[in-house]
C-alpha cells in the first residue's frame, strides 16, 4: 500500500490486520470497555487543525488514512471534548506525493493559520516540515521518515520514527541471526534510510548486512532475490510498495528460501497476501507502531471507532496512521485549557508525559526530546512485532529501537 514517495515511512510503519478482503479477518472480538464512548461533547468555536494526507497522486493514494483521521476527529468531538473542550475542524489538503503538491499543502496550512498540522504518512517530510515548523506551527505525525521530521523544533513524531530498521536489528540480534539481506524498493528515501540507519544498526548488532535494490513496479524480482540468497542469509528484509513486496516474496518462495522474512506493514497488505498466498507469507514478521488485531483495549477501541464513524473504510493497511495522528494529538493536548494557538498546542505536547499511543499495545510517548538520543522530535522508542498467521497479523510483541 505504501508507494515510492512514501518509502521513508516504510521504516516507521504501522500495523493493521491483513486479510483477503477489507474485513477484520483475524481480529479479536474482545468486549469494548464501558467507558470507551463517554459522550463528552465539545462545544464552542472550533479549533482548526490541518490534515495533510497522501492522496490523489499517480504513485500513491491512500484515502483511508484521511477517513481514519476524520473518524478519530468525530470520536474526539463527540466523546473527548475535542481540544480544550472545543470541537476540532479539520482543514484537509490532499498531497499527491510530489514536491509541488507537498509545498502547496504546507503553504495552505500556514495561510489557513491552523493550530497544528497532522500528517498521515509521506515521503516528502523534508518539504512539508520546514515550511510548517518554520511558521511556528506544530507538525505532528504518527510516523516520520525524513531528517527534518525527526530532528526539527516543533516537530513531534508519536512513535519511533524512521527507526524500524534499528528495531529489526535489535530483534535479529535477539534471534541470534548472523547474516541479513535487505531487498528494498529503489528510491532515494528508502535506500537512503537503509544506508544511513539500517546497515549500521545491523552491523553494530553483529550481522553481515547487504542491500539489494528492486525497481518500482518490478513484476519478477527473481534475479535480484537469487543474488541475495547467494549470501545464505538468516533473515531477509523486504521493503517496498505492494508490487515490490509481491515480487520479492514470490521469488523467495519459488527459490525455496528458508530465511525469515521481516518487513514493514506494506508487505502484509491484503493485495500482497492474496497475490502471494497465505502460505507464502506465513511466519513473516511485521514491524509496526500499531496493533489493531488483539484484545488490547486500544486495539478494540480502534476497531470500534472505525466501525462507528468510518464503517466502509478498510482497517487493513495504513488507515490507522490517520487515527493515531489525530487521537495522539487530542491525548497529548488533554491538559490544554484556555486559548488554543500553535504555541499553546506545542507547549502542551512538550509537557505531556507518558501519553498512551492510540492502537499502540500499551506503548506510551513523551515528547521531551529524550526518547531516542540525537533524534529530538521522536517521542517513542518502541515498536510492535506481529507474525503473519493464516494470512492475518497476530501475536503482537514489543521491541525497542535502542541498541542493547
Amino acid at each position: 500500500m505504501l508507494a515510492i514517495t512514501a518509502a521513508a515511512v516504510l521504516f516507521t510503519t504501522t500495523a493493521a490486520c491483513s486479510s483477503d478482503d477489507s474485513s477484520s479477518g483475524g481480529e479479536s472480538s474482545a468486549a469494548l470497555p464501558s467507558d470507551a464512548f463517554p459522550g463528552t461533547a465539545a462545544t464552542g468555536a472550533p479549533v482548526r487543525i490541518g490534515l495533510i494526507n497522501n492522496e490523489g497522486g499517480q504513485a500513491i493514494s491512500q484515502p483511508e488514512n484521511r477517513e481514519a483521521a476524520e473518524a478519530a476527529t468525530k470520536y474526539a468531538n463527540e466523546n473527548l471534548g475535542g481540544i480544550a473542550s472545543r470541537p476540532i475542524e479539520l482543514v484537509t489538503c490532499k498531497n499527491a506525493e510530489e514536491p509541488t503538491s507537498a509545498r502547496n499543502c504546507a503553504n495552505q496550512m500556514v495561510e489557513q493559520k491552523v493550530a497544528a498540522v497532522v500528517v498521515t504518512s509521506t515521503g516528502l517530510g523534508s518539504i512539508l516540515a520546514p515550511i510548517i515548523t518554520g511558521a511556528g506551527i506544530p507538525y505532528v505525525t504518527a510516523l516520520g521518515g525524513s531528517q527534518q521530521e525527526i530532528t526539527s523544533d516543533n516537530s513531534f513524531v508519536w512513535t519511533a520514527g524512521s527507526n524500524t530498521s534499528q528495531a529489526m536489528a535489535t530483534f535479529a540480534k535477539q534471534q541470534g541471526w548472523k547474516t541479513a539481506v535487505a531487498y528494498s524498493i529503489d528510491s532515494p528515501a528508502a535506500t537512503g534510510s537503509l544506508t544511513r540507519m539500517g546497515g549500521p544498526a545491523f552491523r553494530a548488532a553483529g550481522l553481515d548486512f547487504s542491500l539489494i535494490t528492486i525497481p518500482f513496479g518490478t513484476p519478477d524480482a527473481t534475479p535480484q532475490v537469487s543474488a541475495g540468497l547467494d549470501k545464505k542469509p538468516d533473515v531477509v528484509l523486504v521493503y517496498g510498495e505492494s508490487t515490490v513486496c509481491t515480487s520479492v516474496l514470490k521469488a523467495l518462495n519459488t527459490l525455496g528460501s528458508t530465511a525469515t522474512a521481516i518487513s514493514p506493514q506494506t508487505c502484509a497488505a491484503p493485495e500482497v497476501v492474496s497475490a502471494v498466498g497465505k502460505a507464502g507469507v506465513d511466519g513473516m514478521k511485521i514491524f509496526s507502531s500499531a496493533d489493531t488485531v488483539s484484545d488490547n483495549p486500544e486495539s478494540v477501541l480502534f476497531r470500534a471507532v472505525m466501525n462507528k464513524y468510518a464503517a466502509d473504510t478498510p482497517t487493513s493497511g495504513f488507515a490507522v496512521v490517520g487515527y493515531q495522528g489525530v487521537l495522539g494529538l487530542v491525548r497529548a493536548t488533554a491538559g490544554l485549557t484556555g486559548e488554543v494557538t500553535p504555541q499553546t498546542v506545542g507547549n502542551a505536547i512538550r509537557s505531556a508525559k507518558d501519553v498512551v499511543l492510540p492502537a499502540g499495545d500499551g506503548i506510551t510517548f513523551t515528547c521531551n526530546g529524550q526518547a531516542v538520543p540525537g533524534l529530538k522530535s521522536l517521542c517513542g522508542n518502541q515498536m510492535i512485532v506481529l507474525t503473519m498467521k493464516d494470512g492475518n497479523l497476530a501475536d503482537p510483541t514489543k521491541v525497542s529501537v535502542l541498541a542493547k
